[in-house]
């Protein structure tokens, strides 16, 4: 896993989010085993009070939850995964279509731009 953090947002929302990607993205697999806060926060290079606080988040998000003496693990609950992938898709869409407009796009020719990409011109 590799992380980039931005200075103007808090550390744990940023591995809030990215670690949600890797989890709706299949990136880490649905009841996989995570691994240890410490070392999830040496492989990301942040404070473990800090890796803890996004890991606590996930599991109030339902995303990952506490075995008492096994660690924490990735939801096996598909529908779930499902939910987040698709309020991850509707963010990133809304994000997009906003920088378009401010370039001048409509939402039409958006949706154009989008079925003519790849395309030979």
């Amino acid at each position: 896993m590799k992380f980039e953090f931005d200075n103007n947002i808090p550390i744990y929302i940023q591995l809030v989010e990215q670690l949600k990607i890797y989890i709706v993205s299949g990136k880490i697999k649905l009841g996989e085993r995570l691994l240890s806060v410490r070392d999830l926060a040496l492989q990301t290079k942040v404070n473990p009070n800090t890796m803890q606080k996004a890991l606590m988040e996930l599991e109030a998000l339902g995303l990952i939850y506490t075995e008492r003496t096994n660690g924490k693990f990735v939801t096996n609950d598909q529908k779930l995964i499902d939910k987040y992938r698709k309020e991850c898709a509707d963010e990133l869409s809304n994000k997009y279509f906003i920088s378009m407009e401010s370039l001048g796009f409509d939402k039409i020719e958006v949706m154009e731009y989008l079925k003519n990409l790849g395309g030979d011109k």
